[in-house]
Formats: C-alpha cells, sequence, structure tokens
C-alpha cells in the first residue's frame, strides 16, 4: 500500500474531516450547523480536488529527462538510487544501510499508543540513470516511499520508512548545475568538534539517539551519533572537494511540486486522477445536499 509521508497525512485528514462533517449534517442538528458543516465539507473537497489535479498534471506533463542531457529547471528523472562514497546513512532504528529514512516511535499507554519521536533524514543521495549521476537534496520534498517496517520491542512500536541502495526512484523538482571549490581539512578534528557541539546541546543529542528513552546514551547509540557526525562530515568535506560540474536536484522556487518516489510516475499520476474525482464526487454530494436543504 503507498505510504506517503508528508502527503498521505494530509488526505487522511481530509478524508476524515470530511466524513466527520457528512456525519454532523446526517444528525438532527440545528439547520445553521447541518449548513456550515456541509459548506466546509464542500470547500474541503474542492481544495483536495484541485491539489490532487496539479499533482496528476505536473507527474503526466512533465517529460522525463536523462541526467547526462538535462536541461537546467523543472525537471522529472527516473534512474536507481545509491548512495555516496564515505560512512554510509544508517537508519537509527536498527542500523540498517539506506538512501533516506523516516522513522517514529511510539509508546504504549492505557492501552493506546502515543507518539513520543519521530525524524527523518536530510542527506542527499545519488541517482544514476544509466546517462549520467546527480545528487538528490530530500530537504522539502514529499516523499512517497512504500518500503515500511513495524515492530514492537516492550511498550515501544517503532515504525521506519526507507529508500535503500538499487531502489527504482522517481524524482521531479529543479534541476541544476553548480561548480565546487577546492577544500582539505583534518577529518578526526572535525567529527570530534561536531561531537562536543553536539554534547552542549544533550537534550537534542538525546532526543536524536536515545532508541530506548531511558534518558541517556549507552554505547551502541554514542557509536550511532558518532558515525553520523562522520558520515556528515565526510559528507562535507567531500563536497569541497569536488572539481568541476555537481549537478543536484532540488525543491524548486515558489509552490512547484517537489516529489520522490519508489513508485512508477505513471502509478502516481494515476493515483492522484482517482483520488481527484473522489474529491470532485463528494463536492458535488455536498452541493446536492445543501440544494435540498
Amino acid at each position: 500500500m503507498l505510504v506517503s509521508l508528508r502527503r498521505r497525512y494530509g488526505e487522511f485528514i481530509t478524508s476524515g474531516g470530511q466524513l466527520a462533517l457528512f456525519v454532523i449534517a446526517a444528525q438532527d442538528s440545528t439547520a445553521a450547523i447541518r449548513l456550515a458543516a456541509l459548506a466546509t465539507a464542500a470547500l474541503l473537497s474542492l481544495a483536495a480536488w484541485r491539489s490532487a489535479l496539479l499533482r496528476s498534471r505536473a507527474i503526466g506533463d512533465t517529460p522525463t529527462a536523462r541526467i547526462a542531457s538535462a536541461a537546467q529547471g523543472y525537471v522529472e528523472l527516473k534512474g536507481r538510487g545509491r548512495a555516496p562514497e564515505g560512512t554510509p546513512l544508517l537508519s537509527p532504528v536498527n542500523a540498517l544501510p539506506c538512501l533516506w529514512f523516516r522513522y517514529r516511535i511510539e509508546r504504549r499507554e492505557d492501552n493506546r499508543w502515543i507518539d513520543e519521536a519521530a525524524d527523518e533524514s536530510s542527506d542527499s543521495f545519488v541517482l544514476d540513470d544509466g546517462s549520467g549521476e546527480c545528487l538528490v537534496d530530500p530537504e522539502g520534498a514529499e516523499m512517497l516511499v512504500t518500503r515500511r517496517e513495524t515492530w514492537t520491542r516492550g511498550d515501544r512500536r517503532y515504525s521506519q520508512w526507507l529508500l535503500v541502495e538499487g531502489d527504482p526512484i522517481y524524482v521531479l523538482g529543479e534541476f541544476i548545475t553548480v561548480g565546487a571549490v577546492d577544500a582539505h581539512g583534518d577529518a578526526e578534528a572535525d567529527i570530534k568538534a561536531l561531537l562536543a557541539q553536539w554534547k552542549k546541546e544533550a537534550a537534542r543529542l538525546i532526543e536524536r539517539f536515545d532508541l530506548d528513552r531511558n534518558g541517556e546514551l549507552d554505547l551502541r547509540e554514542w557509536e550511532l551519533a558518532r558515525r553520523d557526525a562522520k558520515r556528515q562530515v565526510e559528507r562535507a568535506h567531500r563536497a569541497a572537494r569536488l572539481h568541476g560540474e555537481l549537478s543536484v536536484v532540488r525543491r524548486p522556487a515558489g509552490a512547484r511540486l517537489y516529489l520522490i518516489s519508489n513508485l512508477d510516475p505513471d502509478r502516481l499520476a494515476r493515483r492522484y486522477r482517482l483520488w481527484s474525482i473522489a474529491q470532485l464526487g463528494l463536492f458535488f454530494v455536498a452541493i446536492g445536499w445543501l440544494a435540498m436543504r
């Protein structure tokens, strides 16, 4: 099942809100309340229809480019994901190597699951389409990812979403080519400096790496923190040492869609079309109900 890590939540809220509003309208409430509920449901449906339609058109109308010959600007790219050279990105919850992660930790309380911690990575990864390579910056992207794992340990439930090495990757965003300057640095010294900086923000450090939520970092958790610091330093040094041109896909300026997924774009466009049709149907249901009141 498709799991959208940003947009899906918006769709769920919209659908749940619409359902609640229709329930309110169906109950024996005052005319003013019924009118307000149906009018709000109609507006929600109209907004959701427009949003889904724009996404469907953005995916369907943007031709797929090849990295080697892609023009600067808004592009659609397809290829395979690969980790940059150096220390690999690891999922904080189970140390699996990956290109991108998001996790959520929930705690059982009174037979309910309460959100306790959540985070996602913002590290760039490599996209290779056979004609060339570019970096993909996931910051600010809508992530539509199908690879999900959930497990329970004690009174906590862990969920994570991953992109891993070799996954098919679809990207819709701004393609730019930039230059980089030559630079060198002492990696070990920079790692120590970064860890020292993190230690000054102890609460944030514990929030990020205290996986068993006992308020302190054990040896395994501290090793995860050190590996993360090493990876960040290596990434900074690698970017500084690059010569010539570096191609990057990033979030476009303005309100244009920035999308990263491991699903085929035809499937994504079809999903958004169906969602837009469903929302348009709900809009007319609400309008028709209003007309009968």
